[in-house]
Parts: C-alpha cells; structure tokens; sequence
C-alpha cells in the first residue's frame, strides 16, 4: 500500500506537469491535489496510520494531526496545503470558475513538495 500510493502520486504528479505545459490548468490542478493526497496517504500507511475508507477529511486530519503536528515528520509549513488544495480541486471541478495559470502552477508546486518530502522520509 505505501509504495503503491507513492507510484500514483509520482504519476499524478506527472499528469498534473503535463496538463499544464498544455495549458489545462482546471485538470492540472485535478492531478497536483490527488499526487499530495495519494503522498499523504501512503506516508500515514508507512507509519501504521490506516484505514479501510480512505476518505479526503480524514487523511488531511490524520496528516496533520499527527505526522506534521505531534510527530514532526514533516515540515509545518505542509500544514494548511492539503485542504488549500482540495478547495482549490473543488473549484477545478465543480465550479463555473476556471483555475488560472498562477493557481495551477502553485498547486504543482506544493504538491512536488508533499511528494518529494513523503519519498524522502520512506526512503530512510
């Protein structure tokens, strides 16, 4: 599970890179949300931190909460991405309004943060 979580997010991440140099922000944004989300989840599962439901509140909660928050693993700074993140999903996919390019590159960015820091701490 924490390595196959890991390979999606990579991959997503990729996705996320590529849709943008295309100029497909709203789906760039999509792809960059769920390669920190599929990170999340696989360095709560390294950590023993599992769930049969993996659902989006949960996963932002237990992240922060625990791994960024009692434990440290990961820098404070990470805290608040996740959720900035889905909301700026949400907008992508359920709003009339459009992502821009500045948003999109933003979420490619702080979800290559989350990515690199998760592969960085999984292989220690």
């Amino acid at each position: 599970m924490i390595e196959e979580f890991l390979e999606k997010a990579k991959e997503n991440l990729r996705s996320a890179e590529l849709c943008f140099e295309n100029g497909h922000y709203n789906a760039s944004a999509n792809r960059a949300y769920y390669a920190a989300f599929q990170s999340a989840v696989s360095a709560l599962a390294d950590r023993g931190i599992t769930r049969e439901k993996i659902e989006h509140k949960w996963v932002q909660a237990e992240f922060n909460g625990r791994l960024i928050g009692k434990q440290k693993v990961y820098p404070g700074g990470m805290k608040s991405y996740l959720m900035k993140m889905q909301t700026i999903r949400d907008q992508a996919d359920y709003s009339h309004r459009n992502v821009n390019k500045k948003t999109a590159r933003r979420q490619i960015a702080r979800a290559g943060e989350i990515v690199a820091s998760v592969e960085k701490v999984l292989t220690k």
